[in-house]
């Protein structure tokens, strides 16, 4: 088993880690309270609140799952959110290194089409928006940016590989 990607980057193509249904139930559980005793989740799922235990840890140190506390920018005063297509010439890492450095970018894709990268901002408003849109094209192998801003988040979902 190769060792966790570093700073919550995943290394796409890498050798999947199989679940069998029993961990794919902890998940789950977990999805809906990451809060919930292990104890609690032995009972649904058959198992006791060691065995629970130690198969969480396993897959904590798998790095095939987190447990996070998930905020909502709305109610935080973060009323705007955007994708921002990105193209660029030179190294897409160091780009993407540079992107990790603005605070208020929290997620950055490498792509192939249209766009180099893709990352999400989360913004107090436009002028915000406009503020980081400066940051980012002042990147010097950045070439040219376009801002899809969010109206409306219909669905956002944790769920892969428990179903």
């Amino acid at each position: 088993m190769s060792t966790p990607p570093k700073s919550g980057r995943r290394a796409i193509g890498a050798t999947a880690y199989v679940l069998d249904d029993i961990s794919k139930r902890i998940i789950e559980q977990l999805q809906m309270d990451g809060r919930k005793p292990y104890a609690a989740i032995g009972k649904v799922v058959g198992l006791s609140e060691a065995a629970v235990r130690q198969r969480v840890q396993r897959l904590l140190d798998a790095g095939v799952m987190q447990i996070v506390a998930v905020t909502d920018p709305l109610t935080l005063g973060f009323p705007r959110q955007a994708m921002i297509g990105i193209k660029c010439e030179g190294d897409l890492e160091t780009v993407g290194d540079e992107l990790a450095a603005i605070d208020e970018v929290d997620y950055i894709v490498l792509t192939a089409g249209s766009f180099d990268l893709i990352v999400e901002v989360v913004c107090e408003g436009d002028s915000h928006l406009l503020e980081i849109l400066g940051k980012i094209r002042a990147i010097p192998t950045v070439r040219t940016t376009e801002s899809f801003v969010y109206l409306k988040l219909r669905k956002q979902t944790y769920s892969w590989g428990t179903r």
